[in-house]
């Protein structure tokens, strides 16, 4: 009796283990029983979807076209204060471009999605959208990880480029490990063993996420401890608005935040300090904006690139943290010095 019991018992734990690993499937929108689709969307030539937002002036008056690249947890409805600064965009002749990344919102789930694709992603987008053969980039948080794959693979698409308060990878090979030693310390150690799970593990990732014992990740259990005085108030402050983000995970939480997690993290074919500079005639700007108190990014790996890559312009924003690109006045600087340099 003991070996067959072994047995059951033991294929039951690879059964267990093979469940607690694999991700749910996502609930896809459109398809039967998954989210209705309520927003305009161009389809791929993989067949996938993405759903955008156009403000600003007409893409066919504008003279400068902005791609605008949400962050984690967000989306094409990033509660930006542009539309409270539609005098600017029209004074700039500014048209803007949001759209949900893949698996977010209302664009379908893409599981081979990674760095690279997202550019390949943003530049179809563009094309199927008909806004040009040069376009401005703006990256947020985690959405600068995109924003460095189109200066890696659509250079020659690129009118300006802003990383804002950017995504770093503690993994770059660019980077000293005494830099990146101190900027996962700096983390919470909750979210320092969660990057470390899906560089090393990603296999493990979705187990990882979802499992009790230990907490996961500082931004989805809600620990607020990760957001410095600055950003608490602002929090406040957009907490008085409606919530436009309510679609964000609805296709799955692991198709939207815990891809991204993984494809940010995952094994770059490229280091930032490899990148070339994509305006040697000084017809365009990179520029990476750091908040002075961001408790989420450290600012001394932001800092050790603007240093070895001569040609991105840094700008340190004083008593600012992570989320100082949703005051109005912050904006305005970051778009004017993005299409007027």
């Amino acid at each position: 009796m003991f070996v067959p019991i072994a047995m059951a018992l033991t294929v039951g734990a690879l059964g267990w283990v093979y469940q607690s690993l694999k991700p749910p499937p996502p609930k896809i929108c459109g398809s039967p029983g998954g989210p209705p689709i309520t927003s305009p969307r161009v389809q791929l030539r993989d067949g996938r979807h993405l759903a955008y937002k156009e403000m600003g002036v007409a893409k066919e008056e504008a003279k400068h076209k902005l791609v605008i690249i949400h962050g984690f947890d967000n989306s094409k409805d990033i509660n930006l204060p542009i539309q409270q600064v539609k005098e600017l965009m029209e004074e700039l002749s500014l048209y803007v471009l949001t759209f949900d990344r893949a698996g977010y919102g209302e664009s379908d789930p893409y599981p081979s999605r990674s760095v690279k694709s997202e550019a390949y992603d943003i530049e179809e987008l563009a094309d199927k959208l008909q806004i040009g053969s040069k376009f401005y980039v703006m990256g947020i948080s985690m959405g600068a990880y995109p924003a460095y794959s189109c200066l890696k693979y659509i250079p020659h698409r690129l009118a300006g480029v802003a990383l804002v308060v950017p995504f770093v990878h503690y993994w770059w090979p660019c980077l000293p490990a005494n830099l990146s030693r101190d900027g996962l310390q700096k983390l919470l150690p909750m979210d320092s063993r969660a990057f470390r799970v899906a560089y090393y593990a990603p296999w493990l990732f979705h187990w990882w996420m979802t499992q009790k014992w230990f907490p996961s990740l500082s931004l989805t259990a809600g620990n607020m401890a990760v957001f410095c005085p600055q950003d608490m108030e602002m929090i406040a402050e957009m907490s008085k608005s409606p919530n436009p983000h309510q679609k964000v995970k609805q296709q799955g939480v692991h198709e939207s935040l815990y891809r991204d997690i993984l494809a940010g993290y995952s094994k770059w074919e490229f280091d930032p300090t490899d990148l070339i500079n994509p305006f040697p005639n000084n017809d365009g700007s990179v520029h990476i904006w750091q908040g002075a108190e961001d408790r989420i990014i450290p600012r001394e790996i932001n800092r050790y690139l603007a240093e070895n890559i001569p040609w991105i312009q840094y700008h340190e924003v004083e008593d600012a943290g992570h989320l100082f690109i949703f005051q109005k006045e912050k904006v305005e600087t970051v778009l004017r010095a993005l299409v007027q340099d």
